[in-house]
């Protein structure tokens, strides 16, 4: 075999071995939800191709305006993908912002074939890894609070049963959920969530959204204003 075909031919083998790495590689991903009296914070990491790709999402703080103007928050987005990225936005979560958000719900389920469907079967690919939740109230009088232990413990696992139902778990969720017996009313909770998803499957979804997406007429058009939107 000549040099110049065997370089060639070496160079495609990298570029498929390469490309085997990523499919078994996992998309991992880790959410944190906290409240400590007035102080919220969220925080979402994106991790990818081995630790090569990362992004960091957070909401440093979440301020209630009123029924009418909703909620003011700020995004800070960094990471590297692959090269380094900083950002700072702020936004408003209204009654006008929600209103839009349903209306591009159902732009996207009328452009897409089976959307609900695919979602449904792209969810049950992904793996909890971790889940805790744990939550510490009082509502000023003992009684009143220790008949809301109950109350809470049913609505977390309630929404763990549906999560599940959705998901992967793949351990037993940490819920806890202790009662403070005070005069004064007091609220503190901190969620946190780790899980991951194949690489391969989530190009395999990507590939079949965007054969469903094919199939109804002018939805491609759709999909592409409705991302252009949310880019800008």
């Amino acid at each position: 075999m000549t040099l110049w075909l065997a370089i060639p031919l070496i160079l495609l083998l990298l570029v498929v071995l390469l490309f085997l790495l990523v499919l078994a590689s996992s998309i991992h991903f880790h959410l944190r939800v906290r409240r400590l009296g007035k102080d919220d914070r969220i925080e979402f990491d994106i991790k990818a191709v081995y630790g090569l790709v990362k992004f960091h999402y957070e909401v440093p703080a979440l301020v209630f305006q009123s029924l009418e103007q909703g909620i003011k928050l700020k995004v800070e987005t960094s990471g590297i993908a692959p090269v380094k990225l900083d950002s700072e936005k702020e936004g408003q979560v209204d009654k006008e912002s929600v209103t839009q958000w349903l209306k591009n719900v159902r732009t996207a389920l009328h452009a897409t074939r089976g959307l609900k469907k695919w979602l449904k079967d792209t969810l049950s690919h992904i793996q909890i890894t971790k889940l805790d939740w744990s939550t510490d109230f009082s509502l000023g009088e003992a009684a009143t609070t220790a008949t809301a232990v109950g109350a809470l413990w049913g609505l977390k696992w309630t929404m763990i049963g549906v999560l599940s139902r959705m998901v992967r778990l793949v351990h037993k969720p940490g819920i806890f959920v202790a009662p403070v017996f005070r005069d004064q009313p007091s609220f503190a909770t901190e969620a946190v969530c780790s899980g991951k998803l194949s690489a391969g499957y989530a190009l395999y979804a990507g590939l079949l959204l965007l054969r469903r997406v094919s199939k109804v007429e002018g939805g491609l058009g759709r999909w592409k204003r409705l991302l252009s939107r949310e880019r800008s």
